[in-house]
């Protein structure tokens, strides 16, 4: 697919906005040289307003969509330099490359979950098998000789930090004392996102089970989890961060979101304070060596995109395909943007894309998803997050897009059914999804799952509903790795430490109790820095209130190089 055939939302399917960015460039020239003119005593101003002026008409009058103008494209959207070279067919980092996707896609189209991955076994065997994975992996760092050696820690796969660049009152055991460790968490628990607040909720929940149960460990340490809320905007993460840093000095900082991620991952790295697990699967932070006190959890974005791009290309052999995407206008949702742009300039089978851009706080999206409509497309896909999940839904409806396209997707941070499946009401049916592979809570099928069903229980003892199932998400998604790392850490030589603890979550590989059976959840230092790389492929049934997988599991595991991020450029 040509790159001229590409819409973005900074320049529409009809190139309306284009006009108006060439429109609004051109009066910026005009005001420019207007203000030239009078310092300079010129009595000819009027003049040149008025020529400059007539050229910004006959710019916007000119209809030519077979070239696209660098210089209109909004600040924001990315250069086409730096996408055409991404789409010269080499991998770009975060994701798998596209014959790996195509290939994973075609073989789990032939494969099958039995039961829809539901796992019984007990509680007990589980937790034994844990402390049986934590074991192996202590014995491996140590074997290994991993740790502090000097001014420098190293880890698996050549992963390495020079503790001589960390300020110079920066402990290794900050946030750790008197029996307590204490750690940091900023979310959205209001805004347009505040469904996601629901996630560190359910983790503290966890964190209170473990220390009501021995605690961290062989001095039954207890966690403290202190939750700020960003709103999902990302000065107020820089400014909470500061204020956690100077008041409490955690022992790490948990993010959420992508942009909020960004805008103290600097700070973070450069206080040698962890950043482990962000609730978020930028692509970004997989970067072991530039950021190495930073690590994501879930299935990347850039990997996702390229999921959706195999799909249709095995689904639609003949080509002539528009796709049309809702975008958040965000860091996050130009990540989804990024990678599928590159994907789809490659494609033979993609004819065209639309990009439509939302304010992550609009209330509503029906301009958006009306002119996205308007294109015609064969496929929909929302790149999107939180509420604007249920207006995608609502408005694809309304809009007729869902009569027009033959396939629509969920991305994957919108899999859970009550908060975004339920809500829309029929008009959630026979959407898609890359799950990310996570078992959601309140899905029905997984009612006799051994984990979910004793996780649910856990969370109804916490006085929490089990109805929402972010807080699940909270609880075992993320709850459950973090205290795993925790432990390993500390049986590590010294005990638990920042240190310690970065070499445990880049030496981590267990079997995660929510992930579907054929998953990895693991990394390995500067080799694998992705702990999730595998999905499911699934389609709601509004009859059941359920995600029915589609084939097999598809697993990328390793398959993922790190991700360098430059804002503007990508990997």
């Amino acid at each position: 697919m040509g790159r001229e055939n590409i819409s973005h939302s900074g320049i529409n399917v009809e190139g309306t906005i284009l006009k108006k960015l060439t429109l609004m460039r051109l009066l910026a020239i005009v005001f420019t040289f207007a203000l030239v003119a009078t310092a300079c005593g010129s009595d000819s101003v009027s003049d040149t307003v008025s020529d400059v002026g007539d050229a910004a008409q006959d710019a916007v009058s000119d209809d030519d969509d077979d070239a696209m103008d660098d210089e209109a494209m909004d600040d924001e959207a990315m250069d086409d330099e730096a996408m055409d070279d991404e789409g010269d067919g080499e991998t770009a980092g975060g994701s798998v490359d596209e014959d790996t996707a195509n290939d994973a896609v075609a073989d789990a189209a032939d494969e099958e979950v039995t039961d829809g991955g539901v796992v019984t076994t007990s509680i007990e065997d589980l937790e034994a098998e844990w402390a049986e994975a934590r074991a192996a992996i202590v014995a491996d760092i140590k074997a290994a000789g991993y740790g502090v050696d000097g001014d420098t820690l190293t880890g698996p796969g050549g992963w390495s930090i020079d503790l001589s660049a960390c300020p110079s009152d920066w402990s290794d055991t900050a946030g750790i004392s008197d029996g307590t460790i204490k750690i940091g968490h900023t979310t959205a628990q209001s805004g347009a996102l505040a469904s996601y607040g629901n996630i560190g909720v359910g983790m503290g929940a966890y964190f209170d089970y473990v220390n009501e149960n021995g605690g961290v460990g062989p001095d039954g340490l207890q966690i403290d989890l202190q939750i700020k809320d960003d709103a999902y905007v990302a000065t107020q993460t820089q400014e909470l961060v500061a204020e956690l840093l100077q008041s409490e000095d955690p022992f790490y900082i948990q993010t959420l979101g992508s942009p909020n991620t960004f805008a103290v991952q600097g700070t973070l790295n450069d206080n040698c304070v962890p950043q482990p697990m962000s609730m978020t699967g930028h692509q970004a932070w997989g970067d072991p060596d530039n950021n190495p006190w930073t690590t994501g959890l879930q299935l990347s974005y850039a990997t996702e995109s390229l999921l959706w791009g195999s799909w249709i290309e095995a689904n639609y052999p003949d080509g002539g395909v528009n796709v049309a995407a809702l975008v958040m206008d965000n860091d996050f949702g130009l990540a989804y943007e990024q990678a599928f742009d590159r994907f789809a300039e490659e494609s033979d089978i993609i004819e065209s894309v639309a990009f439509v851009r939302h304010d992550p706080a609009a209330a509503t999206l029906t301009n958006e998803v009306t002119t996205l409509a308007s294109s015609g497309p064969d496929v929909f896909i929302a790149m999107t997050a939180g509420n604007p999940c249920v207006l995608a839904i609502e408005e694809a409806a309304r809009s007729g897009i869902t009569d027009i396209a033959t396939a629509l997707f969920m991305p994957s941070v919108c899999k859970a059914v009550s908060a975004y499946m339920a809500p829309p009401g029929e008009a959630s049916d026979n959407w898609l999804i890359f799950g990310g592979g996570w078992k959601d809570s309140t899905d029905p099928q997984y009612a006799d799952d051994t984990y979910i069903a004793w996780m649910n229980d856990r969370i109804d003892d916490a006085g929490l509903d089990t109805s929402v199932s972010l807080y699940a998400s909270g609880y075992g998604q993320f709850g459950w790795p973090a205290v795993q790392a925790l432990q390993i850490a500390a049986e590590l030589d010294g005990g638990l430490s920042r240190t310690n603890y970065m070499i445990a979550l880049r030496a981590l590989r267990m079997d995660h109790p929510a992930l579907l059976e054929g998953i990895e959840f693991g990394q390995d230092g500067s080799n694998d820095s992705y702990l999730v790389e595998g999905s499911d492929l699934s389609r709601f049934s509004f009859a059941d209130q359920s995600w029915i997988i589609e084939g097999g599991v598809i697993d990328l595991d390793g398959e993922s190089p790190n991700c360098a991020w430059v804002a503007g450029e990508g990997c």
